[in-house]
Parts: C-alpha cells; sequence; structure tokens
C-alpha cells in the first residue's frame, strides 16, 4: 500500500511539474517574439536616424555651413 502512495504522489509531483514548464516554455516563446519586434523596431529606427544624418550632411554642405 505504502508504494502505490509512493508511487501515485510521485505521479502528482511530476504531473505539476510538468505542467508548470508547459507555463515557463509559453512564456519563454512569448517572450521572444516580443524582443524579436523590438529588434526589428530598433532597426528601423536606425535606419530612419541614418538617413536624417545623411540629410542634415547634405544640408549642411550646401547652406556652407561645414568644410568639405
Amino acid at each position: 500500500m505504502s508504494d502505490t502512495v509512493t508511487n501515485t504522489l510521485i505521479y502528482e509531483t511530476l504531473k505539476r511539474m510538468q505542467e508548470t514548464l508547459s507555463l515557463h516554455t509559453q512564456y519563454h516563446l512569448e517572450v521572444k517574439d516580443r524582443l524579436g519586434t523590438l529588434e526589428q523596431q530598433y532597426a528601423s529606427i536606425s535606419r530612419r536616424v541614418d538617413r536624417i544624418d545623411q540629410r542634415l550632411d547634405r544640408v549642411e554642405r550646401r547652406l556652407d555651413l561645414v568644410e568639405v
């Protein structure tokens, strides 16, 4: 009888651990997706800043505000 109770307790514990692991896995995948989105947005902003910098350089040269 004791072995049956022990096996049942072990089974229930392992089942709860598996459920918890599943929740953590889902959370991890969600965080990865969100991080990927942030990386894409950062790259987009970086490209826009680079273009603004190039445009500003061109304006400064045309107005003779900088030495060439």
